[in-house]
């Protein structure tokens, strides 16, 4: 490796180190090869058909959460023009390569049809104003590194909300224990910001079946317990950060891996 390569993996590392989201926290415990070469060595990847469908809906709920938040009225055409442009503008910047556009079009009308069974079936209110809408906050743990994350919504009453866009339908269960890093993250979050504790969570997972579906998962507020197991991940990724302990985790989730030639070629930690 040249200096001038290991001058910036020794700036990436100490940068990692400074600020932790619930997103590097999972990666890091994922598989930590996995995060050396995308948060570390910052290999670029090309955006994924999912990834680009699941932004585009996202954005659209993100919109109509801030029309709500505004007193604005809530016009369906609208929203889906603005998908459409949002569409178009991201796969200017950030192209996902279709196999033809006629199937760029079927996961445009997709997205779009995952949006509009949400605002069918929604359990919010229209007329709800929401308390935070994609609010950017930071917490500070004590000795560790500093927590920051982006939430969602946030309804009357501190009740935290996260959109995700699935293939499957998600089991209750299943999906708060696969999430829980995340909740918990945002629990701390909100209350540095408002001194109050989130009165609960909901995920609101979008499903794309051939006929989409909403399924919403609930978990009350965090517990002692919860706060421990997340501080205690939190300890440990600092410190595998500081002894630069990047090592592979094979199994089931490699098939999809992005950087599974990259790891096919990994020599054991001769950088």
């Amino acid at each position: 490796m040249t200096a001038l390569c290991e001058t910036r993996e020794k700036s990436r590392l100490e940068s990692l180190l400074e600020t932790i989201s619930a997103s590097r926290l999972n990666s890091f415990h994922s598989c930590r090869l996995k995060f050396y070469f995308r948060y570390v060595l910052e290999i670029a990847k090309p955006t994924s058909a999912p990834q680009f469908l699941g932004r585009a809906v996202h954005g659209a709920l993100q919109r109509w959460s801030n029309a709500r938040w505004r007193g604005q009225p809530q016009d369906v055409e609208s929203l889906k023009t603005s998908l459409v442009l949002d569409w178009a503008s991201a796969q200017a910047t950030e192209p996902v390569e279709w196999e033809s556009p006629l199937e760029e079009h079927e996961q445009q009308e997709k997205a779009w049809g995952l949006v509009e069974m949400y605002l069918r079936e929604t359990p919010i209110p229209p007329d709800e104003k929401p308390q935070a809408v994609e609010a950017r906050v930071e917490a500070d743990l004590p000795g560790l590194p500093r927590l920051v994350g982006v939430i969602d919504l946030v309804r009357p009453g501190g009740r935290i909300v996260d959109f995700k866009t699935t293939a499957s339908t998600p089991q209750h269960d299943q999906a708060i224990h696969r999430n829980e890093t995340q909740l918990t993250a945002y629990g701390l979050l909100h209350r540095e910001a408002t001194g109050q504790e989130a009165s609960g969570f909901e995920l609101h997972h979008l499903v794309k079946t051939k006929t989409p579906k909403l399924v919403v998962s609930e978990r009350g507020p965090i517990t002692a317990e919860q706060e421990v197991r997340f501080l205690r991940l939190v300890e440990s990724y600092t410190d595998g950060i500081q002894r630069e302990d990047f090592v592979p985790s094979p199994g089931l989730q490699c098939a999809a891996c992005e950087f599974f030639a990259e790891c096919g070629v990994w020599n054991g930690g001769d950088r």
